[in-house]
């Protein structure tokens, strides 16, 4: 028997506010949340921009002490975790807490951490590594952390598939539930990724944007984009089985009700040169769902700001949904909190309940140079009131990794 599976709590840790109320407010207004580095030196770096987090106080959510024990991936999951688990209700008192799952992945997890402590090593010995270095910087370690936290024993894992961690983890944890292995699980990605060692990593590769004007700096389908821009953050969500929700008067958010993942099988970091994998994620998402292209509302975009996804994502589109495609809004919520990287997907997911759940599109900001090669409807920079019945998230990973999860409207 297949349960159906709901989305009953959200929480959000982005460039553009600290709550998911915060977040998506900011979002509705196209706010730009990228800014100049300011966490370090910039100098002989050609990339002086980030998506960082703001105001961001770690002892708001958690003990300091416990605080001290987390790089920033980990302290940003448990602050949006808690966000999910306060909007969700559940009583954790009551709760079958064997049936309680975790899957929280990270792309990169603790690198602060990494570059940390690989300057204690090299300037002071192995003898002042800190104890506790490794439990800080593995990636199931947000998983893991929320896991004690709330006392949840069902499954616990964390998935990483670079900049499609946080689809996939819906999607697994969707999947877990659908075929009855948990009733509740928390669901997402997280990532603090704005470091000295990441953006030059990053800046090497020539995957960043160069722009220093914050506005023409991640601007997906524009003709002048030129590369992504760092960001960091979390996305949490409550993802429950429908009758557990339903009888314990939950308030419901969205269905899950599709997921495709592929792979390219093609090349480290571009995605297949025809967009092949991207479309057969989208098109296996929607065959889960029992929907035709024509019942599609919108889209959330990978849409990196790269001259290469953001074309091969168009030609995924086309693949997918055939003539359909030039009638479904298509946006990139990357143009205001720039690329989250393991963050992106769960962050998006959220965006999209929310674009459910207020009946409102969210624009592709900075989109002012028409590409012919991207020839869809971006909703470029001013969002729309629209009334939405199946929403899409896209994800594509370095390696080649493809995730679609598709949301239904609960009043269709």
């Amino acid at each position: 028997m297949n349960h159906r599976v709901v989305v009953t709590g959200m929480g959000a840790i982005t460039p553009i506010g600290n709550s998911v109320e915060e977040f998506f407010q900011n979002v509705k207004e196209g706010k730009c949340g990228i800014d100049f580095i300011n966490s370090f030196d910039t100098e002989g770096y050609s990339v002086k921009l980030a998506a960082m987090v703001k105001d961001f106080d770690p002892k708001k959510y958690m003990d300091p002490k416990e605080a001290k024990r987390m790089d920033r991936f980990s302290q940003y999951a448990i602050a949006a975790a808690r966000e999910a688990i306060e909007d969700s209700k559940l009583d954790l008192e009551t709760l079958d807490k064997e049936r309680l799952g975790v899957i929280v992945g990270s792309g990169i997890g603790g690198i602060e951490n990494i570059e940390k402590e690989a300057k204690t090593l090299f300037e002071k010995g192995p003898r002042r590594v800190n104890p506790l270095f490794i439990p800080m910087i593995i990636t199931n370690m947000a998983a893991g952390n929320i896991a004690i936290k709330y006392g949840a024993k069902g499954i616990c894992t964390n998935i990483v598939t670079a900049c499609a961690t946080g689809s996939h983890s819906i999607g697994e944890a969707f999947r877990t539930i659908k075929h009855g292995y948990a009733d509740v699980i928390l669901a997402g990605g997280t990532e603090g990724s704005v470091t000295p060692l990441a953006v030059a990593g990053f800046s090497s590769l020539t995957a960043l944007s160069t722009s220093t004007d914050p506005k023409r700096a991640s601007i997906p389908f524009d003709k002048e984009r030129d590369g992504f821009v760092m960001g960091e953050g979390a996305g949490i969500l409550v993802l429950e089985d429908y009758e557990h929700a339903l009888k314990r008067g939950a308030k419901i958010y969205a269905e899950v009700v599709g997921y495709g993942a592929t792979g390219d099988a093609y090349h480290i970091t571009a995605p297949s040169p025809d967009g092949e994998g991207g479309a057969r994620a989208m098109k296996l998402a929607m065959n889960e769902a029992g929907i035709t292209p024509k019942e599609v509302s919108y889209i959330n975009a990978h849409g990196t700001s790269t001259p290469v996804n953001d074309k091969l994502e168009t030609m995924a589109v086309k693949l997918a949904l055939g003539e359909e495609a030039y009638n479904v809004p298509i946006s990139s919520t990357k143009s205001m909190i720039g690329h989250l990287l393991g963050a992106a997907g769960a962050v998006e997911a959220i965006a999209c309940i929310k674009a459910i759940d207020e009946s409102f599109i969210p624009a592709t900001i900075g989109l002012n140079v028409a590409d012919e090669e991207c020839d869809l409807d971006y909703v470029p920079n001013t969002g729309r009131k629209q009334k939405l019945s199946y929403v899409m998230s896209n994800s594509l990973g370095f390696g080649g990794h493809n995730a679609t999860v598709v949301f239904k409207n609960m009043e269709v």
